[in-house]
């Protein structure tokens, strides 16, 4: 079958390279699939383009893939409206952690034929072999499809155990060269950067975090180093952005995996989201030595309490000692705090503000965010019967209007009284993070100037 995979835009300079659909596109073409990939992202095209497209090209099915949130749902509308009004219109399908929680409220919105649930590789290839032989899809695991207004909703299929079993990201389907471009802390001018993939899942359940499925399945160190080979031999990538929820699942599986890339021998810069209760002087050490520049902490909060309220499984002082543990060693640590969760008020925010003030190295900006009930998330079904939310439809359409805007007060300030303390919170940590950056360019100069410093390249922004 011919199949149209759309890398849908969400206006970023350089885009994320769209692993989910890489991984698709790799097992439908090892499946003898003619796939082609449309990339709205890289060319901003608009949606009358795709409506064009498709009109001047016949294809049998045509797939997109969106996270939950805002913008991307507002551009999956469009981008649904775009396929429908084509007069080709292929089968339609769409997936992504955006539908899996709720497809029959996507289902009827996109008006799209069937929706992925959940981790698709097996999923969709099952999927296209019942559409082409024109089979019902009721025995199909893993999907939800629409018949006219009625939905019906699959069992859920069950995971893939081994996922080294799985084909590597179609890379040579995508625009490699622009991907790579993409910037990360530390990296420099000539860094060629790329996501990968170590493991699928978590082992923490957060009630602000939706995940598609439970727990946590490695690949193997072996299969890792072989795909970083051959993003480096194949596109030039120095810098491996370790995409994982959680790349530090365990002490023991960190360690093992940087000495693994220290005996490869593949002198790559990288980072990966961590957890602090596993960021120990001895921990660190090696990931320093494999070439880890920084890791992208989900600190949340800085109370106790608040902490416990959200699933965390951490604490106050495991966050200070990890922190100051990865800065001892180097590493330049991501502070990741939100506000909003159960049981929050003005001084709880004030403690991650202080903390944020306190540990900054001036590697990235950071700002508060709200905390935000996705669909699917335990957040989302509390919210659901306290009767601060109703469904789907009001989280999208009344209530998540911008991500860094309040969806759901889950706080006794009002909505007013909340903004103003973020505002607050946010103008501190901007004016912290400008003075600290206007400080080291005027070092700059005066080094530039006073020391006659020939290296200098100019005041660039970056």
């Amino acid at each position: 079958m011919k199949i149209l995979l759309v890398v849908y835009d969400n206006d970023s300079y350089i885009h994320w390279f769209p692993q989910g659909l890489a991984y698709i596109a790799a097992v439908l073409a090892k499946n003898g699939h003619e796939v082609t990939i449309y990339n709205q992202d890289m060319h901003h095209y608009p949606e009358e383009h795709l409506t064009e497209y498709l009109d001047n090209n016949v294809f049998d099915v045509i797939g997109v893939s969106v996270i939950a949130g805002y913008y991307q749902y507002k551009r999956l509308l469009m981008i649904s409206d775009a396929i429908n009004r084509s007069k080709n219109r292929p089968v339609y399908m769409i997936g992504g952690h955006g539908p899996s929680p709720e497809p029959e409220y996507f289902l009827r919105k996109t008006k799209a034929d069937f929706a992925v649930l959940g981790e698709g590789e097996i999923t969709v290839v099952e999927l296209l072999e019942t559409i082409s032989n024109r089979r019902s899809p009721g025995a199909v695991k893993g999907i939800a499809y629409r018949e006219g207004d009625k939905v019906t909703v699959n069992e859920k299929r069950e995971l893939i155990k081994d996922i080294d079993t799985i084909p590597l990201p179609a890379y040579g389907m995508f625009p490699m060269q622009y991907y790579r471009l993409l910037r990360m802390p530390h990296s420099t001018n000539s860094d060629f950067v790329i996501p990968l993939l170590s493991g699928r899942g978590c082992t923490f359940s957060c009630n602000f975090c939706y995940r598609m499925d439970k727990g946590f399945r490695p690949r193997s160190n072996e299969a890792i180093i072989d795909e970083i080979n051959l993003l480096k031999r194949d596109y030039g990538v120095t810098y491996i952005s370790f995409s994982d929820e959680l790349l530090m699942s365990s002490a023991q599986r960190t360690v093992n995996l940087c000495e693994e890339i220290i005996k490869s021998g593949l002198n790559i810069k990288w980072l990966c989201n961590g957890r602090l209760n596993y960021a120990k002087p001895d921990v660190l050490k090696i990931m320093k030595k494999s070439g880890c520049t920084f890791i992208n902490y989900g600190i949340e909060a800085m109370d106790d309490q608040i902490l416990k309220n959200m699933h965390k499984a951490l604490t106050t002082e495991q966050i200070v000692s990890g922190i100051e543990a990865t800065l001892a060693e180097g590493i330049s640590p991501g502070f990741n705090i939100i506000f909003g969760n159960i049981g929050e008020n003005a001084e709880t925010l004030r403690k991650g503000v202080e903390f944020l003030l306190k540990y900054d190295d001036g590697a990235q900006l950071r700002t508060i965010r709200p905390v935000t009930p996705y669909p699917g998330s335990a957040l989302y079904y509390h919210a659901i019967e306290k009767g601060l939310l109703k469904d789907c439809e009001d989280f999208y359409v009344n209530k998540h209007i911008n991500s860094d805007l309040l969806a759901v007060n889950f706080t006794d300030m009002t909505d007013d009284e909340y903004h103003r303390a973020l505002f607050e919170a946010n103008k501190r940590l901007m004016e912290n993070y400008y003075r600290k950056k206007t400080a080291a360019m005027i070092e700059e100069a005066k080094d530039l100037y006073l020391n006659n410093n020939s290296n200098f390249r100019g005041f660039r922004q970056s």
